[in-house]
């Protein structure tokens, strides 16, 4: 943006926006399409854009300190930087934006570079993470979630809930009637209060089943709060132990004002195979809820997820239809991003290896593990009985020599080497994802691969058991 715009460009650009907004959300509450329920909650997030869209900046601010690059306007058809000075006072909830900051709490430290010539360095990881900051989601689109999936998804919850609890106490076929007449009169006109709607249905004389359904149906969400994107930004960083750092510090930071945290790095079954983080946070004020979506993915993910978006675009306009055919293929595509990260991963630990053999010479007797807590433990983490099964296995191992360090600048004790592969299987399993296709390895011509599969191929078998079970 340049100068010719007015010093109070920003604000009344996003005031007009919030006029013609809010006056869409009138025009569906009179037309029938939402009630006075859904049209009160979409005021409340599509009012005062500029003032929420300060709050998401101000969020970032809080977790990351400062951007370490100046702001750009972002372009999601090229996935790139717009390159146009823009001051801080013209940023605006209409556009996207992209932010790069630096996470202090990284728990890699920078562990993994290459050196070129002279005392040139390259990172191989970094703690760069940079953030996209979505643009406020179109109102239209936002009638179309809590009107169209969300609301079809809700309709089967209170369905599915008041068959569960009449046929707890009556016949079945008493149960599939009341079930069918909700499911049409919720389908006649978009109802927010199943409550009323079911009691109607049941009549009198189901004193005992009213109360325990108004109970149930009570803790089922509706439509308008499952809309919690219309504010929202993307977060991407390196390594996943990186993205599950930037949740711990969130959490330790602002728990008051977590919605909700779900981690699906290690996912796999989700029916299109994506992996990431995703935390909704309130940045409302004055007792006003208002969602922030924040999404934490890796680079490499990232970059596969992008070229799926075509893809993605037919089954969303496919009427909520699941069309299983493009549901694989998205699957399998994801899981060729799933291998390249993984093989990032195995590449990492290939540079491990030497620094933490060499880290022998450096210790002295009982002068602790120079590379102790790093990758910092997490909390969201595999299962703890998951990690005693490896570790136990890869402890045999070295005892039968199946893994053997053989070019030590020292002699190793097999208490050194001990401590040394469970180090570097403990970064595998808090940096790698597990894959779907159990026919999958890494190259394991060197000591870092061989280790690698060994550990992921343990994971399997435990993901393999526990369905079983």
């Amino acid at each position: 943006m340049s100068a010719q715009y007015s010093e109070n460009y920003a604000a009344d650009l996003t005031a007009d926006h919030d006029r013609k907004n809010l006056a869409a959300i009138e025009a569906a509450r009179v037309s029938g399409r939402i009630n006075d329920e859904a049209a009160e909650y979409l005021s409340e997030l599509y009012s005062d854009g500029f003032t929420w869209f300060r709050e998401v900046f101000y969020f970032l601010g809080k977790c990351f300190g400062a951007p370490k690059a100046p702001v750009m306007r972002y372009d999601y058809e090229t996935d790139s930087a717009i390159e146009e000075p823009i001051k801080i006072s013209d940023i605006n909830p209409i556009y996207p934006y992209i932010v790069h900051h630096r996470l202090d709490a990284d728990p890699m430290r920078n562990q993994f570079f290459t050196s070129g010539a002279g005392h040139k360095i390259d990172l191989a990881v970094s703690s760069i993470v940079t953030v996209i900051v979505g643009a406020q989601k179109s109102i239209d689109r936002a009638l179309d979630k809590i009107t169209g999936k969300y609301y079809s998804a809700y309709i089967e919850e209170v369905v599915n809930t008041v068959h569960r609890v009449i046929a707890a106490h009556e016949r079945e076929a008493s149960a599939n009637a009341v079930a069918d007449k909700v499911r049409i009169k919720l389908n006649e006109k978009y109802i927010s209060t199943p409550s009323e709607t079911v009691l109607s249905i049941i009549g009198s004389g189901h004193e005992k089943i009213a109360v325990e359904l108004v109970r149930e149906l009570d803790k089922i969400a509706r439509p308008r709060m499952r809309l919690q994107d219309v504010w929202r930004v993307k977060c991407l960083f390196d390594l996943i132990p990186q993205a599950r750092t930037f949740i711990e510090r969130v959490q330790a930071m602002m728990p008051d004002r977590i919605l909700s945290i779900k981690d699906k790095f290690y996912d796999m079954e989700n029916p299109r195979n994506y992996r990431d983080a995703k935390l909704i946070i309130d940045i409302g004020k004055n007792g006003r809820v208002v969602p922030l979506e924040i999404i934490c993915q890796v680079r490499t993910f990232f970059e596969f997820e992008r070229k799926t978006h075509e893809h993605y675009e037919i089954t969303r306009k496919s009427k909520n239809k699941k069309n299983d055919k493009i549901e694989q293929k998205l699957a399998n595509y994801m899981e060729l991003g799933v291998r390249e990260y993984n093989l990032m991963i195995c590449n990492c630990l290939e540079d491990l290896f030497e620094r933490v053999g060499w880290n022998i010479l450096y210790s002295q007797g009982d002068s602790g593990f120079m590379f102790e807590g790093f990758p910092k433990l997490c909390k969201l983490y595999y299962p703890s009985k998951m990690l005693e099964v490896i570790i136990d296995k890869l402890d045999n191992a070295i005892e039968n020599e199946v893994f053997h360090i053989t070019n030590a600048p020292v002699k190793l004790t097999q208490v050194q080497e001990s401590e040394i592969f469970r180090f570097m299987a403990r970064f595998i399993l808090i940096a790698a994802m597990p894959y779907v296709q159990k026919d999958w390895v890494v190259p394991s011509e060197t000591m870092a691969g061989k280790l690698f599969n060994f550990v992921m191929n343990e994971v399997q078998r435990y993901y393999k058991k526990s369905d079983s079970e």
